[in-house]
């Protein structure tokens, strides 16, 4: 499995479980900060950073 797998598994557990626990607005908080961090970290990244992280992917990182 891999670690984005596990990114995605543990953020869907933690708004499933907030969902529950919590009361709807605060559960709504949690959906939209787990979707929107990767999102807003990404595109604080500049154009050539973004193009690093590209060919990191393609290639895997640490090859």
């Amino acid at each position: 499995m891999s670690p984005i797998q596990k990114y995605a598994i543990g953020a869907g557990a933690a708004v499933l479980l907030s969902w529950i626990f919590l009361p709807g607005w605060l559960a709504l908080l949690v959906f939209l900060g787990v979707v929107a961090a990767p999102a807003v970290g990404y595109m604080m990244l500049d154009p050539s950073q973004r193009e690093r992280l590209k060919r990191a992917r393609r290639r895997g990182i640490g090859r």
